[in-house]
C-alpha cells in the first residue's frame, strides 16, 4: 500500500482519539471547576476537653485523639490498616446509628452549604445531598469522600483522554499502547513524506 494512503488512513483512524485527547487536554489545563469536585471533605472536631490515659498502643504506628459532636474517638493506624477505638475502653467504636450518623455528616457539609445543600437520603454510610452529592464515610479512619456530578464528568474526561475506554484495564491497555503506536507510525511517515517532497 502507498505510504500516503496509510498516512491518511491512520489520520482519519486516530481523528476521534486526537480530538478527545485535545479537548480534555484544554480542560485539564484550565481546570475549571476542580476545586468543587475535588473538595476535600473532613469530619468536622472540636477542641478536646477531656483527657485519657492511653499509654502504648502494640502494633499501631500512628494514633489520633480527635472529638466530634459524637463525642471522643482513637483513630489508630499502620499505614495499609486502620482502627476506630473508644479512647475510655480502648474497644472498637461501632458505626454510629442512622439518626447520628446523618448529625455527622451533616455537621461536616454545614461548611460548604452551597455545594452540599442538606442530606436527603442516607443508605449505609453513604448520604445524598439535595444538590446531588454523594458524600461516603469510612468508619475506621473517620474520613469523608464526596463526588457530585461534577466531579464524575471531570474522571470521565480523565477515561476519555487516557483512551480508557471500555472501564477494564486489559482492553483499555491495549487500546492506549496501541494509539500511541499508531501515532508514532503516523508521525514517521509524516516527517518520511515531507523529506521524500523535498529530495524530488
Amino acid at each position: 500500500m502507498n505510504p500516503k494512503r496509510i498516512h491518511k488512513f491512520i489520520g482519519i483512524l486516530l481523528a476521534i482519539p486526537l480530538l478527545g485527547w485535545s479537548l480534555t487536554g484544554i480542560v485539564f489545563l484550565t481546570k475549571p471547576g476542580y476545586e468543587g469536585a475535588f473538595e476535600q471533605l473532613a469530619i468536622k472536631t472540636y477542641p478536646l476537653e477531656e483527657s485519657f490515659d492511653l499509654g502504648p498502643v502494640e502494633g499501631w504506628h500512628e494514633a489520633r485523639l480527635v472529638k466530634t459532636l459524637l463525642g471522643y474517638h482513637l483513630l489508630l493506624g499502620t499505614g495499609d490498616r486502620s482502627a476506630h477505638l473508644n479512647p475510655s475502653s480502648l474497644e472498637p467504636l461501632k458505626i454510629p446509628s442512622d439518626t447520628d450518623l446523618k448529625r455527622l455528616i451533616e455537621d461536616a457539609i454545614s461548611v460548604n452549604a452551597d455545594r452540599y445543600g442538606v442530606i436527603v437520603n442516607l443508605s449505609g454510610n453513604t448520604a445524598i445531598t439535595s444538590t446531588g452529592v454523594e458524600v461516603t464515610l469510612n468508619w475506621p479512619d473517620l474520613s469523608l469522600v464526596q463526588s457530585g456530578s461534577d466531579t464524575r464528568l471531570i474522571n470521565n474526561l480523565y477515561r476519555i483522554h487516557y483512551l480508557q475506554w471500555s472501564g477494564r484495564p486489559l482492553p483499555d491497555t491495549v487500546f492506549g499502547v496501541a494509539g500511541i503506536i499508531l501515532l508514532l507510525v503516523l508521525t514517521v511517515l509524516g516527517l518520511a513524506g515531507f523529506f521524500w517532497s523535498r529530495r524530488e
